[in-house]
């Protein structure tokens, strides 16, 4: 597998008229004057994960907010591009849905559970901290890696979830029914989605 150089970039941003909006003018103009989602994708930066090709849609159907670890920090004083965006995508978009996607062989939960792997890193070691009490879910897990950092995974995006509903805009949003948060964890491996939470008011009426 070739990793795409700048130079390929370049050659793919300069026929990206021709390539995709040309063959769909209408949708590209729509976008042109505004976005209007209804979904929240809040997902790793791992670059093996596509969110748009993961999930079928297309531009404007999802608005993404990525970082190291699918996380949400905690609302301290201090300045948060997630916050920010968070915030705006519903109270200002009024999106109705904010899936929260882990994924497989996830670097910053490896981080997370070997910290002096990532002890170099002091940004990495400060962020992943923030996705301690996932620990909670390796009790009884036993000594495999793989097992412990699955169930880390797993944790991580419920705990994140926990996170989010700390969050008074979406208090508000659940409360009222406008808004619903859901869990999933993507194998690369396989291509599959495992829904580890879905959202309560279709729990309730399942």
């Amino acid at each position: 597998m070739k990793n795409a150089s700048y130079e390929d970039l370049l050659a793919g941003a300069s026929t990206f008229k021709s390539r995709v909006m040309d063959k769909d003018t209408e949708r590209y103009e729509s976008l042109a004057g505004g976005q209007s989602p209804k979904i929240t994708f809040l997902t790793c930066s791992d670059s093996r994960i596509d969110p748009c090709a993961l999930t079928g849609t297309q531009p404007g159907d999802l608005f993404v907010i990525r970082n190291a670890g699918n996380i949400v920090p905690p609302e301290n004083g201090s300045p948060s591009g997630e916050l920010a965006s968070l915030e705006f995508a519903i109270r200002g978009l009024k999106t109705e849905h904010i899936v929260v996607c882990g994924h497989s062989d996830c670097g910053a939960m490896k981080g997370m559970l070997a910290p002096d792997s990532c002890a170099h890193l002091s940004h990495v070691s400060t962020w992943t901290r923030l996705a301690q009490d996932a620990r909670i879910a390796l009790e009884g897990v036993g000594d495999d890696p793989k097992a412990r950092l699955n169930a880390a995974i797993r944790a991580n995006v419920k705990l994140q979830l926990e996170n989010l509903r700390k969050l008074d805009f979406v208090k508000e949003g659940e409360s009222a029914g406008t808004l619903h948060l859901h869990g999933w964890v993507y194998n690369i491996a396989d291509g599959s989605v495992d829904v580890v939470e879905e959202a309560k008011a279709e729990l309730a009426s399942a």
